[in-house]
């Protein structure tokens, strides 16, 4: 008898129900600032992951990849995926019905992280835990900030609960509506304690390298303002003309940032390959603390790192090794070896001529001779002897396989998986730029064309735009400059970029057609899969 009634009394509802003492979940979990910076911190790694745990194309290759300044590239034996998003053409290859899946997994994944912190802390009345919250929030604003321009028409979900029950597309009115919204209350509530503010943020960039602060949510913010007005012809819900140009001047005036003195200091490939009458090649600037931390110029940067491994744990920029030069092998130190992609446009090239910008591009012939031959040349797709150098796969080894201690300590993996330089997604010349755009104004446009050693000029539209895409050449910018110029403008300048160029190895593939981009609106392909399982609640975008 006393045996049935423990067996009873065991399986009570009340003897089940006992808390975790090793496991949190749901309800033990979201309690505690120390909490909230885990939750975050899972935010920041679901924002990295979308690049370092390797999607087909990350946004940064895609938009390298859809703009004027370069080509799909790849072998010549790779499925022509690149090709299908070059040329806007679906029959490059008919089978690339998912280009991307991984992505889109990825991004609703990272947003996932952030509902949940949002969605379980935003009640906290800690300062830390709202500045915390307000992170989370910037985060998912960029999310999807960049499924928006991507996809235009995509699922709004704001809630763990609204992710499983394949919510429909939501229209881009509501979309950047959010975006906003999450960056005006990011704007409120990041803390400059949370941030180790200094005297100003950029003061303490190598500590604050990394995380987000108002500022980097107000330069965004201006980015937006600046696309949805272009693409879409109106303002975005929450964010005036007036409001993009106060958060510029609230980060040119209390930010604390400055142009770097010397373009070719911002990344480590254009810093040790452009050489000078003292030192040819110097390679000094490769040391991790030079160019692996934040400098005066760096707003937003998404962080990487070299400690990935085959075992799950991603964080080295993935993209970095798509879009360099396709070798088979090591180069010329510090080069490493990459798989093609991206190949630049030569007529880019020429317009950037004297400029001092001209490091931004790796030249084949100067900058590697006799490491490269020939026969590389012909396993390349779209191959036009140019590569971009700013975001350039690095090497820990020589051409004849020496290690070189300059890069044992921040090249100490896979070079698929390790490389660890930073994405930075907004400089502070692009808030000059934004705010010469939206005041009409040549202060910031001068201070850029300055650094560049170019001539300044009067403020005009096509002085805005042509320094535009020579400062931001292969930093994932122009292509999203493309479409707020309008449809046809960006048609125009893509079409330009195939029929005044002979690209190597493609003859058997499509060129671009501006009907087929125009059909597009030049929006991308939504993956194939992710309409299947929604049931049909997802539609595809016309033209795909």
């Amino acid at each position: 008898m006393g045996l049935s009634a423990l067996s009873m009394a065991s399986c009570s509802e009340s003897f089940l129900d006992v808390e975790s003492k090793t496991q949190s979940t749901t309800e033990n979990f979201y309690q505690t600032a120390d909490d909230a910076y885990i939750a975050l911190i899972g935010c920041y790694d679901g924002w990295q992951c979308t690049v370092s745990n390797g999607p087909t194309f990350s946004m940064q290759e895609t938009a390298m990849t859809l703009a004027d300044e370069c080509y799909g590239g790849l072998g010549v034996g790779d499925a022509p995926n690149s090709q299908v998003l070059d040329r806007f053409d679906i029959n490059c290859d008919n089978s690339q019905q998912n280009i991307f899946d991984n992505l889109w997994k990825f991004y609703y994944r990272a947003i996932y992280r952030c509902n949940m912190l949002i969605n379980n802390m935003s009640d906290n009345e800690d300062t830390q835990v709202k500045s915390y919250v307000a992170q989370a929030k910037a985060i998912r604003a960029i999310l999807y900030f960049d499924l928006g321009r991507m996809f235009g028409n995509v699922p709004l979900v704001l809630t763990a609960e609204e992710g499983q029950n394949n919510p429909a597309q939501a229209e881009p009115k509501a979309v950047f509506a959010q975006v906003v919204a999450d960056l005006n209350a990011a704007i409120e509530c990041i803390s400059d304690a949370d941030n180790k503010k200094a005297t100003t943020f950029a003061d303490d960039a190598f500590t604050n390298d990394g995380w987000i602060s108002k500022y980097a949510c107000e330069a965004m913010l201006a980015r937006v303002y600046l696309f949805y007005n272009g693409f879409y012809g109106q303002e975005p819900t929450g964010c005036t003309k007036q409001n993009a140009i106060d958060a510029l001047e609230d980060v040119i005036n209390n930010g604390g940032y400055s142009l770097v003195s010397d373009f070719k200091d911002l990344w480590p490939a254009t810093a040790a390959l452009t050489p000078t009458d003292a030192n040819p090649i110097d390679y000094s600037p490769l040391d991790n603390t030079t160019y692996k931390r934040g400098n005066s110029e760096t707003v937003l940067a998404m962080k990487f790192n070299y400690t990935a491994d085959y075992n799950g744990n991603n964080d080295g920029n993935r993209t970095i090794v798509m879009v360099g030069p396709r070798t088979g092998g090591n180069l010329a130190y510090p080069i490493g070896q990459g798989w093609g992609g991206c190949t630049v446009n030569p007529l880019l090239v020429s317009e950037l001529g004297g400029d001092s910008r001209k490091c931004s591009v790796l030249d084949i012939a100067s900058d590697l001779g006799s490491a490269w031959t020939q026969e590389k040349t012909d396993d390349i797709r779209d191959y036009t002897g140019y590569y971009n150098k700013k975001y350039t796969p690095l090497s820990k080894y020589d051409a004849l396989g020496n290690l070189v201690s300059a890069l044992e300590g921040i090249m100490a993996g896979d070079f698929q998986i390790s490389q660890c330089q930073d994405y930075v997604l907004i400089r502070y010349a692009d808030v000059l730029l934004m705010h010469s755009e939206l005041t009409g104004t040549a202060d910031g446009l001068n201070q850029v064309q300055s650094r560049a050693g170019a001539a300044t000029t009067a403020y005009s539209e096509d002085a805005l735009r042509q320094e535009r895409k020579l400062e931001f050449a292969f930093e994932g910018i122009r292509y999203w400059d493309l479409l707020r110029y309008g449809l046809d403008y960006a048609a125009d300048q893509i079409e330009k970029s195939f029929t005044d160029v002979k690209l190597k190895n493609s003859d058997n593939l499509p060129s671009f057609s501006r009907e087929n981009f125009l059909a597009k609106k030049g929006l991308l392909q939504i993956p194939g899969n992710q309409i299947t399982i929604s049931g049909g609640t997802l539609k595809q975008n016309p033209g795909w």
